[in-house]
């Protein structure tokens, strides 16, 4: 398949090698997931919020070779819009390449940061666990740096 677009079931047979999730949460089951592993699926990005279920994403992880989460896959857009709104409140202007030279240097330490905390945790090149686990690990310092928690 050169590209194509399908929706609520991913068949027997489709050959491809990155699937990129976009339209709906759950959009991907276990099924599916063992479709995409057999056509020889070696990359799947998120780009929607949960489009797979947890059961095809614990499948996803030992069978393709790469697995980006919506948390991360999703970071350029939020971050886009973040940039955005901090260049309007502050009544700047930056051109283009300014926007994408702060946008590179966000996502890579999103990268960074999800991929360092998952080998803390002997968790090798679980992108999921580690931006889900620095996420909690970021709170649970600002929490006990402001006296909110007392162990």
């Amino acid at each position: 398949m050169s590209g194509g677009f399908l929706t609520g079931v991913i068949l027997p047979g489709l050959n491809c090698d990155v699937a990129l999730p976009c339209a709906t949460q759950n959009e991907i089951k276990l099924d599916g997931a063992k479709n995409l592993a057999a056509g020889g699926c070696w990359c799947v990005a998120e780009g929607a919020n949960m489009p797979t279920t947890n059961e095809a994403v614990d499948f996803l992880k030992t069978k393709v070779d790469i697995y980006i989460p919506a948390k991360a896959a999703n970071a350029g857009g939020v971050a886009t819009s973040a940039l955005e709104m901090a260049q309007n409140s502050a009544r700047l202007f930056w051109t283009s390449e300014e926007v994408d030279e702060k946008l590179k240097g966000i996502m890579n330490n999103i990268f960074a940061t999800a991929y360092k905390t998952a080998q803390e945790f002997d968790r090798p090149w679980d992108l999921q666990f580690g931006a889900n686990a620095a996420g909690f690990l970021k709170v649970y310092k600002a929490y006990k740096a402001m006296g909110y928690l007392k162990f």
